[in-house]
């Protein structure tokens, strides 16, 4: 397996917008949060590196998204086990792969939903997640015009893999990106 340096790397090969590089970093430290919480912290650095290389094909091959990334990380050494975690968050929209660990199931339904809770933590005068309310993610999940990019669909299928209420999502995922901010931006792997 990669150490999380390793993995960064790897990542950084394909990836050089800081935008994507903070969203594999937010989504890293958010799975790493998860695995802490739900009892798998022996495997709190695989989840961290299964969400840091998530999209590694993300920005060089958007149009083969997942199906690049098997290559890729086959290509780099990784392991079967790691192949797919990365490639099942994409299952039904990119790829035939479905997510049945639990981790695979939470990478599927947060990748999009860290994705809504950035933009809506910039729209606030705080710029962060901190004074976030439940209710206020609410409100911007419903209004669809608001960070049109990530698909409520597909955090909705989440919530219902993860067998949780959107609601228990939504504040699970708000719990673990308050937890994980001050890392985020200048967060070394």
């Amino acid at each position: 397996m990669f150490t999380k340096k390793e993995a960064y790397e790897l990542l950084k090969q394909y990836n050089k917008e800081e935008f994507h590089l903070q969203h594999a970093r937010t989504v890293a430290l958010v799975m790493r949060y998860f695995a802490q919480k739900l009892g798998y912290e022996d495997e709190a650095d695989f989840w961290e590196i299964a969400g840091l290389l998530h999209d590694i094909d993300f920005e060089m091959y958007p149009e083969e998204h997942c199906r690049k990334a098997e290559e890729l990380l086959a290509k780099s050494g990784a392991d079967e086990k790691l192949i797919h975690a990365v490639c099942c968050h994409g299952y039904g929209i990119c790829s035939d792969m479905e997510p049945t660990h639990i981790m695979e199931k939470i990478l599927f339904a947060t990748d999009e939903l860290t994705g809504l809770i950035g933009a809506a933590a910039l729209m606030r005068p705080s710029k962060s997640v901190q004074d976030m309310e439940l209710k206020s993610l609410k409100k911007k999940f419903k209004d669809k015009r608001f960070a049109a990019g990530c698909s409520r669909d597909i955090i909705k299928q989440g919530a219902q893999m993860l067998d949780w209420s959107l609601d228990e999502l939504l504040e699970q995922t708000l719990e673990a990106m308050k937890a994980v901010e001050a890392e985020i931006p200048n967060k070394e792997f």
